[in-house]
């Protein structure tokens, strides 16, 4: 057996293990395979006359708990959905029905990553197709890691989704370490945080700041707007 093949699957396993991952950590080899495990292929996602059609929130809340078993991601997964319901809402001004679409996104958009992480997030996308699901709500999800997923946020859902999933982790993992929690959380302590990369060392800072400034919106604002909302999710 040729040895590059037996390197190539080493960095795949790598690439499984270690997702998300930084690419100041790999080597120029190890960071073009992994990426390329992740990368879609594709840009076009659903079938546009299914517009306007979602799961129930039933229906939804049932395909999170039949595939994620661990209480941890489920957790982020609910916290990053809240915010995108209440982004909607309070920002963009939608109704309950419009937000739920935001909501669902959030909630489901690692639902394949606790038992099919080299098929993230190709799985849970080919599902929600199965499901005649709104292809605006399958984008979203499509595109909220673009540097591993290859697909571009276009649309203000994609971007809020990306904008929230790495620092809604960021902001929990710091109210963890915290008596109070989220009481008396403060802008400065999360920014302290940030600066740290030893602190949550799995959270991309380079997604963060990426997303901040493909949304438009001020980091402070992002930080802030979850420090007041994500509190509200256990």
């Amino acid at each position: 057996m040729r040895q590059p093949n037996r390197v190539g699957r080493e960095v795949i396993v790598k690439a499984i293990n270690t997702f998300p991952f930084h690419v100041e950590d790999l080597s120029f080899t190890e960071t073009i395979l992994i990426m390329a495990i992740h990368q879609l292929g594709r840009s076009e996602f659903g079938d546009p006359s299914n517009k306007g059609k979602a799961l129930t929130r039933h229906e939804a809340i049932d395909l999170l708990n039949n595939w994620v078993q661990n209480d941890r991601l489920q957790l982020h997964m609910k916290q990053v959905a809240h915010l995108m319901r209440q982004w909607a809402i309070e920002k963009e001004g939608l109704t309950d029905e419009e937000a739920w679409k935001w909501e669902m996104a959030g909630l489901l958009h690692d639902a394949d990553w606790d038992q099919w992480p080299d098929e993230h997030c190709r799985k849970i996308i080919e599902e929600l197709e199965k499901r005649e699901v709104d292809p605006e709500i399958i984008r979203a999800i499509a595109s909220h890691g673009p540097n591993y997923f290859g697909v571009q946020p276009e649309t203000k859902m994609d971007h809020m989704l990306y904008a929230f999933d790495e620092l809604s982790g960021l902001v929990h993992a710091y109210s963890l370490m915290r008596p109070e929690r989220y009481e008396g959380m403060e802008l400065k302590g999360v920014k302290k945080r940030l600066k740290e990369k030893s602190f949550a060392a799995n959270v991309s800072r380079e997604d963060i700041q990426d997303a901040s400034s493909r949304s438009g919106i001020n980091l402070d604002d992002l930080i802030n707007f979850i420090i007041l909302h994500q509190k509200n999710v256990s």
